[in-house]
């Protein structure tokens, strides 16, 4: 399917969708966990921030290739939209103009979608928040676009860094998003089922005034590199 990316003039109408209570429970563990737990991959680019804080989303991805300046597709999305999906747009060359605002929220949460990952800018920022539409995006910039281009939706993209493919997994919270395989699904549910138990014990024992030092077990590895104690810079100096 790489070979797809970047072709326009597309629209696909049926897309593979993973398991709803598997990509819940994603949401659940948050975009650090799910990037720890498969291995520290999927993570798109750090310049992909919320415009909300203390919201998070994960939802299967609709993908949108749009041209620089023009939100045409945004439209022609809308209609492949289902509840749960969370569209995901990539431009074909970069771009950070206010390609979306209020009125296509309003649009996408009469279909149900959870929210919008995009590698450029919107607008109408304020009133967004106000509606609970969640967005991750790269830029807010008022500057609107045109309808001229055709793009593709539903398609291979590249957005932030990362390859998507529709059917794909995107997680999204403060700390930014991550984009899970669904075919991997189950295995990465189940590590950071693994990992997330794992964190509490621990949290456990910190709140219980252990050391890091000694639940990573750290000392000797530490003393190893060279690291050594002195009771007192007297010590040190003599």
């Amino acid at each position: 399917m790489s070979g797809l990316i970047g072709r326009t003039g597309v629209v696909v109408r049926n897309i593979p969708r993973a398991n709803s209570e598997l990509i819940d429970e994603l949401d659940r563990f948050g975009v650090a966990t799910v990037h720890e737990a498969q291995g520290r991959k999927g993570l798109l680019a750090s310049t992909i921030r919320p415009i909300q804080q203390n919201h998070s989303i994960s939802g299967s991805a609709v993908t949108v290739l749009v041209a620089p300046g023009d939100n045409w597709m945004f439209h022609v999305a809308v209609e492949q939209c289902q509840p749960g999906d969370v569209l995901v747009v990539a431009t074909s060359s970069a771009c950070t103009d206010g390609y979306f605002g209020d009125l296509l929220a309003t649009s996408l949460m009469a279909r149900g979608v959870k929210g919008l990952i995009i590698d450029a800018g919107v607008r109408d920022t304020r009133t967004l928040r106000e509606m609970g539409f969640k967005v991750w995006s790269r830029a807010v910039h008022a500057q609107g676009t045109v309808k001229e281009t055709i793009g593709s939706v539903n398609i291979p993209i590249i957005c932030a860094g990362q390859y998507i493919e529709p059917g794909d997994i995107v997680i999204a919270d403060d700390d930014g998003v991550v984009v899970v395989r669904r075919e991997e699904l189950q295995t990465v549910v189940d590590t950071s089922r693994k990992r997330s138990d794992l964190e509490e014990q621990k949290r456990l024992r910190l709140a219980a005034g252990e050391l890091g030092l000694d639940i990573y077990a750290m000392r000797e590895k530490l003393a190893e590199r060279g690291l050594t104690y002195y009771d007192s810079l007297e010590h040190l100096q003599g």
